[in-house]
């Protein structure tokens, strides 16, 4: 009994180190452990600070990952089968509806908190290095962007597999949108489909989209963002207290304010992904993933609607179209390529031109960064009244209704 303990300590030793010796050599000598810092702030430890968004992200990517690759052995990405093999996933297959439910929650999910963590990070102008003169926190702001752009095309492929009326119907929409840029359009439109229409290559190309290419692009991002971060010195708060420190003329003792990331980070990342697991599967137990009709190009759903989280673009597209006798402004230029565009780019350059000081770093809502929390947050709850405007009070033909005055919807033949 004591031999299979000492063999058990060996092979656990670095997730629950007995010494301040072991817990620094706990992040050296574990290969899963090793992108974690050996000492963090209590401050980024804390629930109220970061609430754990980056974290809960990348746990919903786990839950996504593991329930893909089940599904990818009961899926045939073929127009003739696609649709009957989930429909024989939701009433045929043990447990199948669960697993697919849970799929498609943690896909919702992860677009929700990949986004939220995005937001934190604005409001606490974690992206700046903080006088830090080795971080390179810009950078990795830049990662995330493109890391939230991959997160929606991840789930915006896996939107059309199913093969039913509401999965083609939103494809159809976006390959509309391609299709409406100038000059480019027909060519942006023949690669999103795959050919003159949305058909059985147009599954193929968003099925290995969606297994292969997106999932390895958002992995090597993952693990880059997560370097960077450990690189920088853990998240944009251990400048802050030194700073204090300084001006209260204390003397700088690390125990202080950090602490070893092993077990202590260990631990609460463990427990957040309990709670996110848990979540995803009392979601998936209250509320089925829809499947409606099998596809019919033959007949438009009507009003016919992108996906929750590009609804906000499908507006953009209705109110940035107007037509008049002598000139008309093509909304799906204006709204679906150049607005979205001006807001990337803007996100990309802003902490290069933030010029906030280095003690409102990792602070929430500094009374320093009142222009750019002002601005950020004007443009995010427009582009949420944007999707609940979409969702709740576009109705037949996109015209406007109150929720519960919709008119009959015709089938438009």
């Amino acid at each position: 009994m004591e031999k299979l303990s000492e063999w058990w300590r060996k092979l656990t030793w670095t997730f629950a180190p007995s010494s301040k010796v072991e817990a620094t050599k706990a992040v050296t000598k574990n290969f899963i452990l090793h992108w974690f810092p050996a000492r963090v702030t209590y401050r980024s430890m804390s629930w109220s600070y970061s609430w754990w968004l980056g974290t809960v992200s990348f746990s919903l990517f786990l839950i996504l990952t593991i329930t893909g690759i089940i599904l990818m052995f009961l899926y045939i990405p073929s127009v003739e089968r696609a649709y009957w093999t989930i429909k024989d996933l939701q009433h045929a297959v043990s447990f199948g509806w669960f697993l697919r439910n849970m799929h498609r929650w943690a896909a919702h999910l992860m677009v929700f908190f990949v986004t939220l963590h995005m937001v934190r990070v604005f409001f606490t102008g974690a992206f700046k290095n903080g006088g830090n003169p080795d971080a390179n926190r810009p950078v990795n702001w830049a990662v995330g962007m493109f890391l939230l752009v991959f997160t929606l095309l991840l789930s915006y492929t896996g939107y059309l597999l199913p093969w039913d009326q509401l999965a083609l119907w939103a494809i159809t929409i976006g390959a509309n949108i391609a299709k409406s840029v100038p000059i480019m359009g027909n060519y942006l439109h023949f690669l999103l489909a795959g050919g003159t229409q949305i058909d059985q290559n147009t599954l193929i190309r968003f099925y290995a989209l969606h297994v292969i290419v997106l999932p390895a692009l958002l992995l090597v991002l993952v693990s880059y963002h997560m370097w960077r971060v450990r690189k920088d010195g853990g998240l944009a708060v251990s400048e802050q207290y030194k700073m204090q420190a300084k001006k209260e003329g204390k003397r700088l003792v690390p125990d202080d304010y950090t602490t070893f990331a092993i077990p202590a980070l260990i631990r609460r990342a463990f427990l957040v992904f309990l709670i996110s697991l848990g979540a995803v599967m009392l979601l998936s137990l209250i509320s089925n993933a829809p499947l409606e009709e099998p596809a019919d190009p033959s007949w438009t759903p009507n009003p016919a609607k992108a996906p929750w989280y590009f609804l906000w673009l499908q507006e953009l597209l209705a109110i940035t179209t107007i037509r008049t006798p002598w000139f008309t402004i093509n909304g799906g230029f204006v709204g679906g390529v150049v607005i979205p565009g001006i807001l990337f780019l803007w996100g990309l350059i802003v902490p290069f031109i933030d010029k906030s000081p280095d003690e409102a770093t990792g602070v929430w809502f500094h009374p320093s960064r009142k222009l750019q929390n002002w601005t950020f947050g004007i443009i995010m709850l427009i582009l949420a009244f944007l999707t609940i405007f979409a969702m709740y009070f576009r109705g037949p033909s996109w015209n406007i209704y109150w929720p519960w005055a919709w008119p009959p919807i015709p089938h438009l033949f």
